[in-house]
Order: C-alpha cells, then sequence, then structure tokens
C-alpha cells in the first residue's frame, strides 16, 4: 500500500469582489449594450432610478460605507442627511450637441422565421413539421447545416421522444434544401455549391460547372486547373467560363439574407465622439455611455422613517427594510462602477489621442504610429488586462470617419535606416502590391519580401506569410487566375 502523507501548503489567492467584478463586466461592454444592462438594472432594483431631467448634480461622498449588506439590521450607515440624498451620477461628459452615429440595421422577417415560413408550405404533416423545424434550428447563420443528422436523430429521441430514421431526416432535409435562399442546408462548401449549380441548371445538369463541382472540387479549391483541363479534356477557356459561373455563387447564403441578427447589419454606435475645434482635439463620451442616475428618492425617506421608529416596526417591515437596504447596496455599487468606467474609458482613450495625435489631426493612416496595449497601461497606470477590455468592441467617431479601438494598435518594426514603423504600413504596401499584381502570375511572398527590401524594410518570407494571412489573402497559387 502506498504511503499517506499529510502535508500543508500556503498559497496566496486573489480574489475579486462582487463590485470589481461587476466595474470588469461592465467595462467589457459597448455603448449600446451599456444601455440595455442600465435598463435592466433599473427593472430590477427599485431603488435605482434615471434622471429625467438634463441637469445632474455630480457630488459625491466618497467616505460612504460601499460595504455588501450584514445579516445585523441596521441602517445607520445610510440614514444621514449628508450622505445620500443627493447620490447619483451625472451625463456631463458628452458633446452638447449629443452627436452620435447609429447605423441602422435592415428590417423584416429572420433568417430562420423565413426558413419557417417555407416550411409551412410543404405538404408534410404536423409530426414531420415538428421533425423539419429542429433541423432548421439547427442551420447556423452562413445557412449551413454543421451537425450531423445521426446527432440531431439522437437529439429527438431523447429530448423529444421522437424515433426518426436517418433516411427520414435525409428526405425532410433536401425539402429544406430547397428552400430560398439557394444552398441552404448544405453540410459543406461543396454541397452548398452544387445546391446552387442545379438549382439554377437543373438537377440533372451535365454542365461543367456541375462535373468540376462533383468531381474535381479539390482541384477546383487548390487551382490545379492543369489536372482539370486534363480530366475533361477542356479548353483554357471552356474551364474559365465555368469557374466564372461558379464563382458567382453564394458561398454563404444565409448571411446574404436581411436577417437583423446577423452581425454585419446590427447597429455601430461609437462610445467615443471627438471633434476636432480649429486644431484643438476635444473628447467626449457617448450620451449612452453617461446615463443619468441617482438613488430614489420616495424608498430613502420610507427608510429613514422606519429607521426612526425602529421600535415599532413589525418583523414583516424589518424584512421589508432588510431588502431594501440591500437594493440600497446594489444601486450604490452599480453607479460607482458605471462612473468608474466613464474615468477608466476617458482616460485610456485621452491617452491613445496624445499618443497618436497626428493621425487624429489629419485621419492620415501613415501617421499612426507603432503602439501596443503596454504603451497605454504604462501611460496610463492601469493594467494591461484593462486596457484590453476598454478598446474591445469599442468605436470612436472623428471628423473622417468611426473606428474601432484596435484599429490604432499594431506593432513596429525598424527600417533599414533605423526609423521605426507601424506594421500597419507595411500590410498597407503588401495589400497595394498585391491589388496591382498580374493574375495570371501572382507575386509569391518571396518576391513581397524582395519588394519590401527594396522600399528599406527588411521583413522575412515567413513574417511577410504572417501578415498576408493576417490580411486575409491567400497564397499565389489562390490567387491565380486564368
Amino acid at each position: 500500500m502506498a504511503d499517506q502523507r499529510l502535508s500543508l501548503q500556503q498559497r496566496l489567492l486573489q480574489k475579486l469582489s462582487p463590485q470589481q467584478i461587476q466595474v470588469i463586466k461592465l467595462l467589457e461592454i459597448p455603448a449600446m449594450q451599456l444601455e440595455q444592462r442600465i435598463k435592466s438594472e433599473l427593472e430590477e432594483n427599485p431603488i435605482l432610478e434615471l434622471i429625467e431631467s438634463d441637469e445632474a448634480d455630480d457630488s459625491y461622498d466618497n467616505d460612504q460605507d460601499d460595504s455588501p449588506s450584514d445579516d445585523e439590521f441596521s441602517l445607520e450607515d445610510y440614514m444621514n442627511e449628508e450622505d445620500i440624498p443627493n447620490y447619483r451620477l451625472a451625463a456631463n461628459n458628452y458633446s452638447k450637441d449629443d452627436k452620435q452615429i447609429d447605423m441602422p440595421y435592415s428590417s423584416g422577417v429572420s433568417f430562420h422565421d423565413s426558413l419557417i415560413e417555407q416550411l409551412g408550405l410543404s405538404e408534410l404533416n404536423e409530426e414531420e413539421k415538428l421533425i423539419a423545424e429542429y433541423i432548421i434550428g439547427n442551420i447556423d447563420e452562413d445557412g449551413y447545416l454543421r451537425r450531423s443528422l445521426f446527432s440531431i436523430s439522437d437529439d429527438l429521441a431523447f429530448h423529444q421522444n421522437i424515433e426518426v430514421k436517418l433516411e427520414d431526416l435525409e428526405r425532410y432535409l433536401e425539402i429544406i434544401q430547397d428552400f430560398d435562399p439557394p444552398g441552404i442546408g448544405a453540410r459543406d462548401l461543396q454541397e452548398c455549391l452544387l445546391l446552387q449549380i442545379m438549382r439554377k441548371k437543373g438537377k440533372d445538369s451535365t454542365c461543367l460547372a456541375s462535373k468540376i463541382l462533383q468531381d474535381n472540387f479539390e482541384e477546383f479549391t487548390k487551382k490545379h486547373y492543369d489536372k482539370i483541363i486534363k480530366k475533361h479534356e477542356i479548353t483554357g477557356e471552356e474551364l474559365k467560363e465555368a469557374i466564372d459561373e461558379i464563382l458567382k455563387l453564394n458561398p454563404k447564403p444565409g448571411s446574404s439574407y436581411s436577417n437583423p441578427m446577423s452581425k454585419s447589419n446590427q447597429v455601430i454606435v461609437p462610445d467615443f465622439l471627438l471633434d476636432n475645434l480649429e486644431g484643438e482635439l476635444q473628447l467626449s463620451l457617448n450620451q449612452k455611455n453617461a446615463p443619468d442616475l441617482q438613488l430614489n428618492s420616495t424608498y430613502l425617506d420610507l427608510m429613514r422613517a422606519y429607521s426612526g421608529n425602529k421600535k415599532m416596526v413589525s418583523k414583516d417591515k424589518k424584512e421589508a427594510m432588510l431588502f431594501m437596504k440591500q437594493k440600497l447596496d446594489s444601486a450604490k455599487w452599480f453607479i460607482d462602477a458605471i462612473r468608474q468606467r466613464q474615468q477608466t474609458l476617458t482616460v485610456t482613450m485621452a491617452e491613445i489621442i496624445k499618443f497618436q495625435r497626428e493621425f487624429f489631426e489629419e485621419g492620415d493612416e501613415t501617421k499612426l504610429r507603432p503602439m501596443i496595449l503596454k504603451d497605454i497601461a504604462d501611460l496610463t497606470g492601469l493594467d494591461i488586462s484593462t486596457i484590453s477590455r476598454v478598446s474591445n468592441s469599442k468605436y470612436i467617431q472623428t471628423h473622417f470617419g468611426i473606428y474601432p479601438l484596435k484599429y490604432f494598435f499594431s506593432e513596429g518594426m525598424q527600417t533599414d535606416t533605423g526609423e521605426e514603423v507601424s506594421t500597419r504600413e507595411i500590410k498597407s504596401i503588401l495589400q497595394e502590391c498585391i491589388a496591382n499584381e498580374d493574375k495570371r502570375h501572382p507575386v509569391t511572398d518571396e518576391k513581397l519580401a524582395l519588394i519590401l527590401k527594396e522600399k528599406s524594410y527588411i521583413v522575412a518570407r515567413r513574417t511577410v506569410a504572417k501578415y498576408r494571412e493576417q490580411l486575409g489573402i491567400p497564397v499565389a497559387r489562390m490567387r491565380k487566375e486564368l
């Protein structure tokens, strides 16, 4: 029997308080989500309210007790006149013109609702429609059925108590694949394109595009055109016509649908507003980032009234008082968290603007300096993780457009003359070279590295490949055209 020993270990663990967790969560979300978060908090906490008037008193007593509710029934800390009557958060840090740009999304029936409507026109019975609707529920926003029919069969058996054969599921899927838009319900790209070309040319079509997708899909995706020409004994011109037809098909049929919930159609609301007034840059928070919140005076008066007659308070009223005290704590924490969020956002964005001042003055991309999260963390005294949360999913509106904050961060490198440049500048040169290349003879990564070297940028071929991949540009062979 192995020896069993006891040992003592001492570990230092850092635990975040509920308030700190709340601040972190609020810091991560953009203005639009913050508005919904505040609305939810207002609905759940009767002691928290939104100030309707334009004027707000931002006076605040930092000496208030912000500790969580104690089990002991005591409200003395909250009953002082100078502590709570005007405890509120003022929205006094946004543009007087309240500028904001909401890029509206398209309206109409959602993608999945459209498929359900088309299912209603089918000749399936109620149980069959229920099964088909379950299949539709597994189709993603791009229009693909990523889950196997076997897994869907198991789900129906375990969760819906419906036994269905795989061949029946295949039949229901074929019905769905006849719905609009063409290509819907495909299990991979090859099937998606085949469904579309068959809808266009007829299911029994033997057109060259169908043959290529059916028999030479791998060669097509890898652009091994010589193998396709040899296989089908066709000319280069015939191959070009077939490929042009395939390239007109939609690889993501679901995303092309007018879906108000798709990311590409969501509202973009800037979190920051930057004005250039005669050369002076003025930063402000969007009003959605700066709500007017305060404690409800009616509830505070009620708590004072109960507190003044504690001996006469019944058990039920004591429980109500404890409930209100907990809600009071929660409201104060929330207001503090919003205030900290505002301060952190403003301080961080102000340092980004200082760092990239030349860009914000003119909007010239070549003026962007290399900047990483640590640079702003050092300037603000905040943690790198905090800077990351601020820059994630946030936007700033300038006089020359709206930009995500991540746009301003990039690594740097030195030219052969010792000048420090942003990797964004190098990527811009790569994009320009590739855009102007002869598509019949695309520029390789080695050649791109030589072009950069001629421009005084010493970049290794593997680094060029990394930047090209980050730009979403395929290798030279995949960019080749006939």
